[in-house]
């Protein structure tokens, strides 16, 4: 079975669950976006904005998109979304780790905003990892 059963989509914890993570993942495309309009308006100040910046800045937009998008599908019962959303989630936020460790590439202002993507990711995962019962193939 691909989806699980309606009744396990309306469990109080299984909606609470999806609408934190709604909220979360909707933060980060806030965040996301706010941080691509930062980096428009400051694209004269090679300093604050090289071209790691725009490069990881359009990935994170992108990515904040999709994950929304994910959230929303799997909130429906779409088990392939569910896993899309936990494993691109807990991909992004290893790199966030990487780029918040590794010195120089990124500016200071760049990685204090990843780290805040990356505690709004890490909480996507936390709850997307409660949900693991709701899509498991075994149920019956």
């Amino acid at each position: 079975m691909n989806t699980p059963s309606s009744r396990s989509l309306e469990q109080p914890r299984t909606k609470e669950a999806f609408r934190r993570i709604k909220l979360l993942v909707g933060t980060y495309l806030g965040v996301s976006v706010l941080t691509l309009l930062a980096v428009v308006l400051l694209r004269n100040d090679h300093a604050a904005v090289n071209s790691a910046v725009w490069i990881r800045g359009s990935i994170v937009a992108v990515s904040s998109v999709l994950l929304y998008a994910f959230a929303v599908r799997a909130a429906r019962g779409a088990r392939g979304a569910w896993r899309r959303l936990t494993v691109i989630s807990s991909v992004m936020v290893a790199v966030i780790v990487v780029i918040i460790a590794l010195p120089g590439g990124f500016p200071e202002w760049m990685k204090i905003e990843q780290g805040v993507c990356g505690l709004l990711l890490i909480g996507v995962v936390g709850y997307a990892i409660t949900l693991r019962p709701v899509f498991s193939r075994s149920r019956a």
